[in-house]
């Protein structure tokens, strides 16, 4: 899995939440949490593990938080889940 299909995900995902007013505090600050780890991890070649621990299982946490409130971004969430577990993270 590359890192550029990361990207792409990650760049869809913000195109959806841009497009809704519907993201409350909470939901938004765990975003941007992740947002951080996520570019961590393509920014380093070796990033700190601290930050990148369960990064996968977060952003399935966040896919099941948002599917309720925005099923759009949940499928968002969920898709760069995927991307995540099949770049082994």
């Amino acid at each position: 899995m590359s890192t550029e299909q990361l990207k792409q995900s990650l760049k869809k995902l913000h195109e959806s939440i841009k497009s809704t007013d519907q993201v409350d505090a909470e939901l938004s600050d765990l975003l941007s949490t992740l947002n951080e780890d996520i570019q961590e991890l393509l920014n380093k070649e070796r990033p700190e593990e601290d930050a990148l621990s369960n990064l996968g299982d977060r952003t399935l946490a966040l896919s099941a938080k948002f599917a309720a409130q925005n099923p759009h971004l949940e499928l968002g969430l969920r898709e760069l889940s995927n991307i995540l577990a099949r770049m082994g993270i």
